[in-house]
Parts: structure tokens; sequence; C-alpha cells
């Protein structure tokens, strides 16, 4: 990976994160795309960019995550993620070996294309339109669709979105909660990226995460420019969505998936 490399991902993390269209899978093909051979670095490098994203989410929304009158916004969260820190401790082995497979990420994001063309028609009738409303039980369920997203191409937005909407949220509020959840669970899986799990398992270079950052200066580089740049792309990416899922809802976003998913789909298979 070089400097150029690094800025294209971490712009693509950014523009993606937050939107329904799986920044996982946006991140993997980019670097497909570009020819980079996949590495341990590489794969740790594209979960710790998130934390700049979290921190966009914070930024944007800062007078929510410091009121600390509303104790019951933070005890929402914190049931909310129970799920998916579970599962994902559990199945993170398996979705890591799905990470490198392009060709069934593109068929994941072409079959949640399809649901999203269909998700406004489901839901017509909300009847959560604010945070506040939300009850500690929705959140849990939240959670649990949100772990839908841990199969890659999926989108950890479109998941948790739409099992907003499934709950009686409006499209605004899901997609607010969808935020609001996605900073714990992405912090947990960013500080267990990188302190916790050992990359490279089983070979002769297995290291936390820490440990490669800080193996040469252009590791630590990238690490720091990546989370940047990360952070003020999703800044302008989530107000754009909020206001273009408000007005036109998901059929953009579904036939965006699409298109993009049978054009990768196409390009993985010719170059096998």
């Amino acid at each position: 990976m070089d400097l150029l490399q690094a800025l294209i991902i971490a712009i693509v993390e950014g523009l993606t994160e937050y939107l329904p269209i799986s920044s996982t899978a946006h991140m993997g093909f980019t670097a497909a795309l570009m020819g980079m051979e996949e590495s341990e670095f590489l794969k740790m490098f594209q979960v710790s960019i998130q934390f700049g994203a979290i921190l966009s989410i914070v930024a944007l929304y800062w007078k929510k995550f410091f009121d600390f009158t509303n104790l019951t916004f933070y005890f929402k969260l914190a049931f909310s993620v129970i799920p998916a820190l579970v599962l994902g401790y559990f199945f993170d082995d398996k979705i890591e070996a799905v990470l490198g497979n392009q060709i069934a990420i593109s068929s994941v994001l072409v079959v949640g294309g399809i649901v999203l063309l269909f998700a406004d028609k489901w839901f017509k009738n909300p009847t959560i339109l604010d945070e506040k409303e939300i009850t500690i039980k929705n959140g849990i369920a939240i959670g649990f669709w949100q772990c839908l997203a841990m199969m890659p191409g999926t989108s950890r937005s479109a998941a948790s979105i739409i099992g907003g909407m499934a709950q009686g949220l409006s499209r605004k509020a899901a997609a607010e909660f969808s935020f609001f959840l996605a900073v714990p669970t992405m912090l947990a899986v960013t500080v267990y990226s990188i302190f916790v799990k050992t990359w490279g398992k089983g070979t002769a270079t297995e290291m936390k995460g820490y440990e490669m950052i800080l193996q040469d200066q252009d590791h630590i580089t990238f690490f720091i420019i990546g989370n940047v740049v990360a952070f003020i792309v999703a800044l302008v990416a989530v107000k754009t969505f909020i206001n273009v899922l408000t007005k036109y809802g998901f059929k953009f976003w579904g036939w965006y998936r699409i298109v993009v998913g049978i054009g990768l789909l196409l390009y993985f298979y010719s170059a096998k």
C-alpha cells in the first residue's frame, strides 16, 4: 500500500460507511481494482479507519452524545449494541474468511439492492418519528437486524435502518438511530481489531493491530491520514444521505447496488 492508495480507500470509507451500500464491499472492490495485494495490514487498515467515520457522527450530533441528563439514550445504545458484540466475537473468523471473496460480496450487493427497491413500500406508516420515542425493546430488535451486516456486502447502515423501519420508525428516525448505534458498534470493532485481535493467526507474522501500525513510519502515516480523511468525508456524506433518504427513499440506493453489483460480478468473473 502507498499513500495514494490509503487516501483513496479512506475516501471510499468516509463516503460509504453510513450509506446503505456497504463500505466493506466498496473498500474491498477499490483495493482489488487498484491491484492491491491482500494483506493483514490492509484488512486491519480498512477496519481501523472506521474510527474517523465514528468521530464524524459524534461531531455532527454532539449535543445528543454529550447530553448527560438523557441517560435513557445511553442505555438504549448499550442494550442495542449487545447482539453485534456477542455474535461478532463468535463469527469473527468466518467474517474475515469472506472478505477476500469479491464474487460473493458482489452477489450480496445485488440481493441487498433488490430488497431496498421494496423497502419504502413495506414500511409506509411509521409510528415513531423521534429517537426519544424509541424503546429499549425497539433498540435491541434493531441491534439484531444490524447483525445481518456481518455478511460483507450487506451494509450495516441498510440492515439497521430497515430494522428500524420494521419497528415503526420513520426513514429519518431510523437513519439517525442507525448512526447513533454505529458509534458503540464500530468503536468496539475498531478497538478489538487494533488491541485484541491477533492478525495472521497460525503464520510466522502473527501481530496485534497496533503492532502492525507501529511497525514502520508509513503504517503510522497511513493510519493517521486515513482516519482524518474518513472523518472529513463522512461529515459531508451523512448530511447528504439524510436529505436524499428523507426526500426520495431507498430506490436510488437499491438501483445503485444492483448496477454496481452486476458490473463487479461481470468484472470479477472475467478476471478469474
